[in-house]
């Protein structure tokens, strides 16, 4: 079935199946149906029939978006769900790393051994987030976000109970795979329910959860789990997540999957122009930025300055939200110079780790910059790669998710590595040489990856 707008005194069809590609052109009316509207985004030529009819050939295909908000209006309650399970995803991810002793001394392990709940949790989001969002990647959204929730409720619940290391183990692999399969949806799904203009600013809202995560979440499941029991932190985040679901259920709006003719298999979307570009770069900023954070007590100890790693980390929670806060006014207007400034600004704080090491109040200063440059990190990135995969950012977005686990795991061991031959002064060295080769590829990609608008 074609889907028709008047113009003028002349019927006008698209057809979906003319969607393919890249946007070049100019933008063209929406197309409405009873559930869903088909966006074009551009047109790159037009063919006229002897009996009047248009016939636009488009260069990206159709976006699809859920009817029930008007252009120029953020679905903000809706956003806010997200960001929130956002804030449980990363909370629960990284919280175990705060409480290995607590953990260890209940399951009778070995601190070591209790570390790889952590390993665990990434371990599920790399294997299974790409399956589960091509399965899933047709079906209409509302349904699939209440399905990873509950899944993630259920397995994050059975650590809460499990009374050893192998349930443990299980259960935060299943977590990690159903995080994975909200987290490849998120981007998407905001865009979906958002006017094309505010996509970039709806999906900096979604996103705000995770530094929210890392700034207050994490620190407060280790004090929960200090001061009672580790158990509690995790039951904290069920019950955190039962509220999630009620509140999606309730107020997130549906919208579509797919469509099957847009649909392209696996190995061809890493061909999509810009993609495997955009992934090159999330991978080398990524793993500068989780060497150092995974190993910024080594390099306060290293330095001796007289700034407790707490300290540190809630300098760089509060100056990630201001990051996220100036990524969330500039990304819809100047999204190339946004993101190339945040790397920038992530380079120059690497220079100021190594310079002022010996300085308190320089080291302060980096840590700023480092939070600033890296609050914005997840939206930026996340908007470059869903506008270049065009309807296909589901899948794309489940690979950043993948790109990003990846770097976190090699953050480890890279970063033991280092630590270990050398010490903690070498961290900040490998931000800055990674960062330079982020920088340059960022740079050079202006048509296809990281273009002006």
């Amino acid at each position: 079935m074609r889907n028709e707008w008047c113009a003028g005194d002349r019927e006008t069809k698209v057809s979906p199946a003319t969607f393919s590609g890249r946007p070049q052109g100019r933008n063209e009316p929406t197309l409405n149906s009873d559930t869903e509207s088909i966006e074009t985004v551009s047109v790159l030529t037009q063919s006229t029939s002897n009996d009047g009819i248009v016939e636009p050939t488009t260069s990206m295909p159709a976006r699809l978006v859920d009817s029930s908000y008007p252009p120029g209006r953020l679905p903000l309650h809706a956003l806010l769900v997200m960001a929130l399970m956002g804030f449980i995803l990363i909370t629960t991810e990284t919280m175990p790393a705060g409480l290995l002793p607590q953990i260890a001394g209940g399951l009778n392990i070995a601190e070591g051994t209790a570390g790889q709940l952590v390993s665990a949790y990434a371990l599920g989001t790399v294997v299974l987030t790409i399956p589960a969002i091509a399965f899933t990647r047709g079906m209409r959204r509302k349904p699939v976000f209440l399905v990873g929730i509950l899944g993630f409720l259920i397995a994050n619940t059975i650590a809460v109970f499990s009374p050893d290391i192998a349930a443990t183990f299980t259960a935060r692999f299943a977590a990690g795979a159903f995080s994975g399969l909200v987290w490849g949806m998120l981007a998407g799904y905001a865009r979906r329910i958002t006017a094309p203009e505010l996509a970039g600013r709806a999906l900096t809202i979604a996103s705000i959860g995770t530094p929210l995560g890392l700034a207050i979440g994490t620190p407060f499941g280790s004090w929960l789990g200090t001061t009672f029991d580790w158990r509690w932190s995790f039951g904290v985040i069920s019950v955190l997540t039962i509220v999630t679901a009620v509140l999606a259920l309730t107020i997130v709006p549906d919208a579509p999957g797919q469509p099957a003719e847009s649909r392209v298999p696996l190995v061809r979307v890493f061909a999509i122009p810009g993609v495997t570009v955009i992934l090159v770069v999330i991978f080398a900023w990524m793993l500068a930025h989780n060497t150092l954070y995974t190993y910024i007590a080594t390099y306060l100890r290293t330095t001796n300055v007289p700034i407790s790693v707490d300290v540190a980390l809630m300098v760089f929670g509060v100056s990630a939200l201001i990051g996220i806060a100036i990524t969330g006014a500039l990304i819809d207007r100047v999204p190339r110079p946004l993101i190339l400034g945040s790397l920038f600004l992530f380079l120059t704080a690497g220079v100021v780790f190594v310079a002022g090491s010996h300085s308190p109040a320089a080291v302060l200063v980096a840590v700023v910059l480092w939070g600033v440059a890296f609050g914005g990190a997840a939206p930026q990135l996340q908007t470059a790669i869903s506008a270049a995969s065009g309807e296909n950012a589901d899948i794309a977005n489940s690979m950043l998710g993948v790109t990003f686990n990846v770097a976190i795991f090699a953050a480890g061991v890279l970063g033991a590595v280092l630590v270990s031959t050398f010490d903690g002064i070498a961290l900040p060295f490998l931000m800055i040489g990674l960062t330079a080769i982020a920088v340059s590829i960022a740079f050079t990609a202006r048509r296809t990856a990281f273009p002006a608008r």
